[in-house]
């Protein structure tokens, strides 16, 4: 079967300082990318980083319309974006192979790259309340309007997929080109996703496929 290929409407980058983009999460005005060592605030329309906070930030990154939860190796922490104070940590369920983190419905959602899995996590305790199979490589993970979304990226070539949150199965995908990367992804609640490139210093705005 043939993969639609993926619409980008926009590049941003590449960031001074910034290697590797390694998390993404959108807070309704800026989208949030994690770069190692600093959180880094986008302002999407100018495509300038407005902001930073120094803190750990090795993969996903999530908002929960109040916080940060930014993952550092192998834990999650809690972030207060208007102070830049971690707040708490909790462990993270891949104990470090974690890739890909999402807030919906109360609970932290995070992938497990090598594991192809995305679990469903306590917030308050890293007690992983389901888990979800699913036969690719995770880079990224987001939720929007029901549908669960996550990256993959594999020998050189990336994809964004829907996927059935109860069975994992294939629902749909979105094919980057060719030596693309894909490294954390977030929704922006309405017809983008904001995915980040692993091997650059880049972001990309996608299109997201309407519904009949």
């Amino acid at each position: 079967m043939t993969i639609p290929a993926a619409e980008i409407t926009r590049t941003y980058g590449p960031f001074p300082g910034v290697e590797k983009v390694h998390g993404v999460s959108f807070d309704g005005a800026n989208v949030w990318f994690a770069s190692g060592d600093r959180l880094n605030a986008l302002d999407t329309a100018s495509g300038e980083v407005v902001r930073t906070i120094d803190v750990p930030a090795h993969a996903g990154t999530a908002f929960d319309g109040t916080h940060l939860f930014q993952i550092a190796e192998d834990r999650i922490q809690k972030i207060d974006p208007r102070t830049g104070s971690v707040l708490g940590t909790i462990p993270a369920p891949g104990k470090g192979g974690d890739s890909g983190l999402a807030w919906a419905e109360g609970s932290l959602w995070v992938g497990h790259y090598r594991e192809r899995k995305i679990h469903q996590v306590d917030p308050a305790t890293g007690k992983v309340l389901r888990s979800i199979e699913t036969n690719r490589f995770v880079t990224g993970v987001t939720w929007v309007e029901g549908e669960l979304w996550h990256g993959t990226w594999e020998e050189g070539e990336s994809e964004l997929r829907r996927i059935d949150p109860a069975t994992g199965k294939g629902l749909d995908a979105l094919a980057m080109p060719s030596g693309v990367g894909l490294s954390g992804m977030e929704s922006d609640g309405a017809e983008l996703f904001y995915c980040g490139d692993g091997s650059k210093s880049t972001l990309r705005a996608v299109r997201r496929p309407k519904r009949a």
